[in-house]
This record gives C-alpha cells, structure tokens and sequence, in this order.
C-alpha cells in the first residue's frame, strides 16, 4: 500500500507533518482528518530504488524541462486579470477539498504559456518539496506582491486558505474594476485632445502656408494676429531660417517623452511625495485622487483585518500599497500610534487626509471591535463616490475642451480672413 507523506494543521492551527498508508490521495486525505487535522499538502512518497526510482527520476527530469520555461522580460508582471482568475480558481478547488499541491498542478496544466504560468511551475515544485504556499509564492514578486503573499499566509495559519483566497479574488476584482472606470472615463478626453492637436499641427503644416502664398502675392499688410499665426506655422513645419528640424517633431516628441519624463520624477522618493502632494490639491482631480485612494486603503485594510493579519503588519503592508506618498506618510504615522498604544483615528485625523466621515467611521469601528466591516463598508460608500467624481470630471472636461478647441479653430479663422478682408476692400476701393 503507498505511503503518503503529509503537512496539516492542529485544531490550534499548529503546523503538523507526518504519515499514512492509504491506497488514493483521497483516502489519505480522508484518513488525515480523521486525526483531527486540516491538511495543507498530501503527496506520495516516492520509490528511490528500483523501478520506482527510475520512474522517478524520469518524472523529475520531465518537470525540470517543464519548468525551464520560456524567457520573459524583467520587467513584465503578471496581468491583474490572470491573476484574479487564478485565485478564484484557487479558492475553489481548495474549497472542494482537494490537496494544495494537487489544485496547484491542475491550474499550471490548464495554464498558457507565459510568466504566470513559469512562475506556477516553480510555485508547485517549491511547495512539493515542503515549502509553504506563502513562502513559495514570496519568492516571485513580479507575480505576487505582499499583500497577496501576507494573506495566504494568514489563511495557512488559520486553516481557512480556501476563505481567504476567495476574498482576495473579490478584493481584486473590486480593485480593478475600479480601474478600469478611471480609465475608461479618460479615453474620451484624452483622445479628444490628441485628435485637436494633430488637426492643428495638420492646419498648420499645410493650410497656412498656402494662404501665406496668397498674401505674398497680394502684398497685403498683415494684422499682428496673422504674423503670428504664419510664423508659429513656419516653426510647425520647419521653415524658420536656421532651423534643423519640424517643431511638429517637437509636439509629438512631447507628447512621448512628457509621461516616460513624469514617471522618472516620480521613481525618486521626493519626487514622488512631491508630485503626489500637487496631485491631491488640483481642483476636481484631487478630489477623485483622494477618493480613489481611500477606497483602496481601507479595502485592503479591511482585507487584512478580516483574514487575521496582525493590525501593525496590516497598516505597514497598507500603506506601502496605497499608491500616494502622502497616504503613506499618514498610515505610518498610523503605525506608530497603535505601536504605542494610542488608536488609530487620531493620527488619521491630524494628518487631514481622509473626510471627516472616514475618521468617525474607523473611530466607531474601534470602539465596536468591528473594524473590518467598518472599512469595507467606507470602501464600498467610497468607490460610489469615485463613480460620481469621474462623472463630474468628464462633464467638467468636455465643455471645457469645446471651450479651448473652439478659441484655437477661432483664432486661426480670424488670422486667416482678417488679410482677405483688407485684400478684397482693396481691391473695390480700386474698382471704384
């Protein structure tokens, strides 16, 4: 009868490693919590002599080959989407009963390739080895970040891996879906603004110049306004005297270089707290910062509460998440109050980064012991509220970019015809 080496956890969610004899994997698992024990890993003992150790050494040599996988780039990262629907997967099978290493070799089999699944390969020979989950996945950051791996850990701890996965699937799909809203909401503007350039850029290159020609053989004296405008014309397309190159280049070289110039400023920790700083204080913008932020934090802290990670290990893990500096700075502050013995509310509201409403709430949620649902539900309140704050910002948006699009076709209009006036009074007063 196969032997089947195990790793559980006690009723006091103690890790516990050992034996049995049993003729299925299921059978094995049967028998292990019939000890008492949640078993986290169930695996056969493997025949080192023999034919047993050759078929061993050809499984080994066939994972070593799978595992080699195919090479990606270092700064790829697995796609929030793969990622969720993976953990949901997950936290099925684990629901279901199957053993961790099983579950994780059934989701690598039906896996495309690509970096998630080279990275669940190794994930699965790690944890076939004995790691632990946590600590398998703690050593491929590209895939899954601390915050991921601090609540599998508390789920192993606790005996609830399945639960805990499964509410780290809705946290991140709640996240990205709040996401993808921003983001759909600036599609519009964005291409608006780009289309406006490039119709300008396009007036300039090849309308104006063909008027210039019309006022040169005229010999009409031309308004400041229309100076300007056959000048800015001339730099769009290269043809100011001594100049090597088409400002047009320059516009869209801008247009490229501008975002990969901002991310560089915001790699520096200054920059960053910096930039984060004048983001929060733009009008409209930084209301929709703030929300978005709030909604973020207090969902992930409301996670790690309610997954039983310990409050100081939540806050720090929360605060290097949160994605602005100045958050940052006030959950660390945070930090350092319940470090002390002091609360949670009174750092947070000196720090004058959440609404007053937000303050309360976790003051309340303290008090009560419920501080978890307290977050979630601000979370929740607060990701309706981004909804209404991107509403306000694409309909602050959209006359405003009527507006200026509006002033530039105006102006061009009237530098162009302001000269065909004068040219056709001229030639009446001729007439006449």
């Amino acid at each position: 009868m196969p032997t089947f080496t195990y790793e559980a956890l006690n009723a006091a969610g103690k890790p516990q490693k050992g034996s049995v004899e049993a003729n299925s994997s299921d059978e094995a698992i049967q028998r292990i919590k019939a000890q008492g024990y949640f078993p986290t890993t169930v695996r056969e003992q493997k025949v080192k002599k023999g034919l047993g150790g050759a078929e061993a050494g050809k499984k080994g040599s066939a994972t070593e080959k799978k595992s080699t996988g195919g090479f990606t780039m270092p700064f790829v990262k697995v796609k929030p989407k793969m990622l969720t629907l993976f953990t949901r997967q997950l936290s099925t099978l684990q629901d279901a009963g199957l053993p961790l290493l099983r579950s994780l070799q059934i989701l690598e089999s039906q896996m495309k390739p690509g970096l998630l699944k080279k990275t669940m390969v190794e994930v699965t020979e790690d944890v076939e080895g004995g790691s632990s989950l946590s600590d398998s996945l703690g050593k491929h950051p590209r895939a899954f970040n601390t915050l991921y791996v601090k609540m599998v850990h508390a789920g192993e701890i606790g005996g609830v891996l399945d639960i805990i996965l499964q509410r780290l699937s809705e946290f991140m799909e709640k996240s990205e879906r709040l996401k993808r809203r921003i983001k759909g909401a600036m599609i519009y503007p964005i291409g608006v603004v780009l289309f406006a350039i490039l119709i300008v850029v396009f007036i300039m290159w090849f309308i104006v110049p063909k008027f210039e020609e019309i006022f040169a053989d005229f010999g009409v004296a031309l308004p400041t306004i229309t100076t300007i405008l056959i000048n800015t014309s001339r730099w769009v397309a290269g043809g100011q005297v001594g100049q090597s190159f088409p400002g047009a280049l320059i516009i869209f070289g801008g247009l490229l270089t501008i975002p990969i110039f901002w991310k560089l400023i915001r790699s520096a920790g200054p920059g960053r707290a910096i930039t984060d700083w004048i983001l929060l204080k733009i009008p409209v913008l930084g209301t929709l910062i703030r929300k978005t932020v709030i909604a973020r934090f207090t969902r992930t802290l409301g996670t790690l509460i309610s997954a039983g990670v310990p409050i100081l290990e939540a806050v720090t893990i929360t605060a290097e998440t949160s994605g602005n500096a100045v958050f940052h700075k006030a959950l660390m502050s945070v930090h350092d109050s319940i470090r002390e013995g002091e609360t949670f509310a009174v750092p947070l509201r000196e720090s004058k980064t959440c609404d007053a409403i937000v303050v309360n709430m976790i003051d309340v949620g303290e008090e009560t012991g419920e501080m978890d649902t307290m977050l979630m539900k601000i979370a929740d309140n607060y990701d309706e509220e981004v909804d209404v704050a991107v509403g306000a910002l694409v309909s602050l948006l959209e006359p405003v970019m009527v507006i200026v699009i509006g002033v530039m076709v105006g102006t061009i209009v009237v530098a162009m015809f302001l000269p065909l006036v004068a040219m056709i009074e001229s030639l009446q007063g001729g007439g006449v």
